[in-house]
């Protein structure tokens, strides 16, 4: 049976920035089109003065006794400072997280594999979540995850800085690393790596647990 599409009844956000006539009180402290202060004024001189200069009366700080106005470009004023905004939000760093899986008793081969997984997120500025899966017996025996997860953060040579300590749930310890300080000098002194290969290292957390086991997952 079709789930019923439901619709956002909420109405759309208007700008409740009270311009020209909408500022209803008997006087308004006024500042210029460049600045300069005006002193405070009758409401109906502020509105005239706007008219005159061919700008509005925008109200910058309503909390004041009196409002505090100011003679501007509003349509040209809100522009610019949504242009500001759409620049911020673009140069905002998105961080996402990395998993990595590991087994205790993982070969040489494939944990340096693995730790070539974690340099290059580490590089690109992404979190990264390290997990040992523990089988059977192996779960009497958390000290190697631990000493593996140790370990794994001292080869890393200074990229990484343990953001959440090892931690054991169930069957499975993680351990969370974020980028170091260091990562922009130490990527700007190993220029060249090449990105991630589209592995099982690449899935995100959310979709690790999704990801098929690779050649370190193998039975102990």
């Amino acid at each position: 049976m079709p789930v019923p599409r439901r619709f956002d009844r909420r109405p759309p956000e208007r700008d409740t920035t009270r311009i020209n006539e909408r500022i209803r009180v008997p006087q308004v402290r006024l500042i210029g089109a460049d600045g300069e202060q005006l002193g405070i004024v009758d409401i109906n001189d502020a509105l005239k003065r706007a008219q005159e200069a061919e700008l509005d009366l925008v109200e910058v700080a309503p909390g004041s006794k009196p409002p505090v106005t100011r003679l501007l470009d509003y349509s040209k004023y809100k522009y610019e400072q949504e242009q500001k905004q759409k620049q911020a939000r673009k140069h905002q760093q998105q961080v996402n997280i990395r998993e990595i899986k590991l087994r205790p008793k993982i070969a040489t081969h494939d944990y340096e594999t693995k730790k070539g997984h974690v340099e290059r997120f580490l590089k690109h500025r992404d979190k990264v979540k390290v997990t040992i899966m523990f089988r059977g017996r192996e779960q009497a025996h958390p000290e190697r995850g631990r000493d593996l997860l140790q370990k794994l953060f001292e080869d890393l040579g200074g990229l990484a800085v343990i953001e959440s300590a090892p931690l054991q749930e169930g069957r499975n310890m993680s351990m969370l690393l974020g980028p170091s300080k260091e990562v922009d000098k130490i990527v700007g002194e190993s220029q060249g790596d090449e990105p991630a290969p589209a592995d099982d290292a690449s899935v995100p957390a959310d979709d690790a647990a999704a990801a098929p086991d690779d050649a370190s997952a193998e039975a102990s």
